[in-house]
């Protein structure tokens, strides 16, 4: 059976949906072991549940997890193993009515670890996935805040973008962002149904071990150790906006959306040093700040979007609280790491 967490959060985010937007369609999902592919699957298994009559295509880098398995099993859906990093196995890439395309990793080291990859999945995919998509259909390429890097404004809006230069130590994911942005707008220059969602810090339950994002390690060191360390002194701020939530807005934008590009996160702002303590508080453990301070390999001090387009037009108004959604995703945690 899938997690309880996460299909409770899949029921959240069908009603707020039309069933019928994906009657007798075909959705094809890349990156759907990650953090939102694996709750935008647990969402279109619900409307299965529901009666939605909706074929998915779930596509994954190597052999899905044992929480996204289950939800595969349960859906009914089709796996297709793919990398999307070798332009050699676009061929086998099947063609859709709806694509999300939400391929690549969003773990700053991981991303890092491996740029040209990173570069290929954003841009070479993308184009590849657009030439895919049947007449009618419409694609979702889920970009990142990571495109307004280097900008110091109290509100990034969709309007503005970022200043930093090729050279950046997360460029490989920054510019292969802003260049898949480019490509989905060529598409949609030329009639294509292509929309952007700029995320910003997607958390929740779905992740996989060993989740290097600064709030997963924080659950991993709490639950796996006695303490919880910090890099440095904490103070850098970030939104949060719980993965239903984000899932919900990214349905919405895909079906529905009248603008190109929309900006996806939440309104839970807090220091890196606030987390900690939060995640402390939850789990017992000690928070331990460093005397030597080390480098964060050129992460943004702050990350605050404008969402005032996306709330507008979709009438998004609340957002799970972020003790609320925190506790759900220790308790995700605790029982992925109380598994073998």
């Amino acid at each position: 059976m899938p997690d309880r967490i996460i299909m409770e959060d899949a029921e959240s985010i069908c009603r707020k949906l039309d069933g019928e937007l994906f009657q007798d369609r075909t959705v094809l999902v890349t990156g759907a072991s990650g953090l939102i592919g694996t709750c935008v699957l647990a969402s279109l298994a619900q409307l299965k549940n529901l009666g939605v009559r909706v074929t998915v295509l779930a596509l994954c880098s190597s052999e899905p997890p044992p929480h996204v398995a289950e939800i595969v099993a349960a859906g009914g859906f089709q796996v297709l193993t793919l990398n999307l990093a070798d332009c050699e196995e676009y061929p086998r890439l099947p063609a859709a009515d709806l694509i999300i395309h939400a391929a690549g990793y969003a773990q700053p080291s991981l991303f890092m670890a491996n740029p040209v990859a990173a570069i290929q999945v954003n841009t070479s995919a993308t184009a590849a996935l657009l030439g895919r998509l049947r007449p009618g259909g419409r694609f979702l390429f889920v970009s990142s805040s990571e495109i307004y890097s280097g900008l110091h404004k109290e509100l990034l809006r969709e309007t503005d973008i970022g200043v930093t230069t090729p050279s950046h130590p997360r460029a490989a994911y920054i510019e292969g962002k802003r260049c898949g942005e480019a490509i989905c707008n060529a598409f949609a220059a030329q009639g294509q149904a292509v929309r952007i969602a700029r995320v910003a810090l997607a958390y929740g339950p779905g992740t996989r071990k060993h989740d290097g994002r600064v709030m997963s390690s924080f659950i991993e060191k709490a639950l796996s150790g006695d303490k919880i360390d910090l890099m440095d002194n904490g103070e850098a701020l970030r939104t949060y906006c719980y993965v239903a939530d984000t899932v919900e807005l990214l349905w919405q934008i895909l079906l529905k959306g009248k603008e190109t590009v929309y900006n996806v996160g939440g309104r839970s702002t807090v220091t890196i040093a606030e987390l900690a303590r939060m995640v402390g508080e939850l789990t017992g453990k000690p928070v331990v700040f460093p005397q030597v301070v080390s480098p964060s390999a050129g992460a943004p001090s702050a990350v605050r979007l404008d969402l005032s387009r996306t709330e507008t037009e979709f009438g998004k108004n609340s957002y799970l609280e972020f003790r609320a959604g925190l506790e759900r995703t220790i308790a995700w945690q605790r029982a992925l790491y109380s598994t073998g």
